[in-house]
């Protein structure tokens, strides 16, 4: 059991990387804030509702999910953190099936 959530908690951290690195990317031209994974991306003005589509793109990409119109909520995409679990949530219900 420990392995499990040793592979989650690794498996977690790593989709939160990868989403950090493709906001800084493509949304801060590659320099990095410094900005709190917990941080609006929104109302900070990081992205707005159409990079929103983007990362969409690059998550259905990136990590072989589905994303449907009512995932679309701000529960699952407002923050790095947010979409990180959001991605997590998805796979593992992709692998349980």
């Amino acid at each position: 059991m420990l392995t499990i959530a040793t592979t989650e908690t690794a498996s977690s951290s790593m989709v939160l990387h990868d989403v950090r690195a493709f906001i800084v990317e493509n949304f801060l031209l590659g320099k990095d804030s410094g900005f709190d994974n917990n941080e609006s991306l929104l109302e900070s003005g990081i992205i707005d509702s159409t990079g929103i589509m983007h990362v969409v793109a690059f998550l259905e990409e990136r990590f072989g999910i589905s994303i449907a119109d009512d995932d679309l909520i701000s529960d699952n995409l407002e923050s790095v953190t947010q979409i990180a679990a959001f991605v997590t949530r998805k796979q593992a219900v992709r692998q349980a099936a």
